[in-house]
């Protein structure tokens, strides 16, 4: 399985196929810019890596959120060049968080397909007790969340306890719940209840559609930035020797 710190090795077939999409949609994204070039290998074939397959996932998810391509093009020129793939997959999990249940009915064989490689019964044990997946009644069959998968391929390969990533689970539910739950109440009283006494105003409405409508990447990316560099303080304190 690729990472952010090897060499690409997909072809654009084996990369739609990863991200479930056709090479008519990949080479489309491509043509707009929002994928960069692939590299270039022996007999001019195209190579790409993991962070073009995080790119494409999140923009699969931007575009299924109702973002127009417009909309999509100025969300990425937004984002740090220098974001890793696990970066750019942490930003995908985080918008299909706001999406209903997005869950999709897959093989084992397909789920492999898409996971990119084999999976263990203990594979598929642990995918299902991070959330990412669940087996179906049919055997063989599973119900997987598509914005998980990804980051739950990757943390098999974690050197960490089970346990502990469970428990890294719990946290990070708790206290995005508790955000959501206090951004929820700000924007009622500041924002709808206000709105609710104007309604009447046709420009007032407008610019509640409009907020509305970019109001989730808006709050999508303030989270990510303020997480990060949350969490690069509390790990440089807490591992800088005293």
């Amino acid at each position: 399985m690729a990472t952010g710190t090897e060499e690409p090795t997909l072809t654009v077939d084996e990369l739609a196929a990863r991200a479930g999409v056709t090479v008519r949609t990949v080479r489309f994204y491509s043509t707009r810019g929002l994928l960069p070039p692939p590299v270039i290998g022996p007999r001019r074939v195209g190579h790409y890596g993991h962070e073009h397959l995080s790119r494409l996932a999140l923009i699969e998810e931007l575009q299924h959120q109702g973002m127009t391509l417009a909309a999509i093009e100025r969300y990425l020129e937004q984002l740090p060049p220098d974001l890793s793939a696990h970066d750019l997959a942490i930003h995908r999990a985080l918008v299909a968080s706001w999406a209903p249940d997005s869950a999709e009915h897959t093989t084992r064989a397909e789920l492999e397909r898409r996971a990119g490689r084999a999976l263990t019964e203990g594979d598929i044990d642990r995918l299902a007790a991070m959330g990412v997946l669940e087996r179906a009644e049919a055997a063989g069959s599973y119900r997987v969340d598509p914005g998980l998968l990804r980051l739950g391929v990757e943390l098999l390969d974690v050197p960490i306890a089970h346990e502990t990533i469970l428990a890294a689970r719990t946290v990070l539910l708790e206290h995005t719940r508790s955000a959501a739950r206090e951004l929820t109440r700000l924007f009622r009283d500041e924002v709808w209840n206000p709105y609710r006494e104007r309604e009447s105003d046709p420009e007032h409405v407008a610019a509640m559609k409009s907020l509305s409508a970019h109001m989730q990447p808006m709050v999508l990316q303030a989270l990510v930035t303020a997480f990060q560099r949350s969490l690069k303080e509390e790990l440089r304190a807490a591992f800088t020797a005293e």
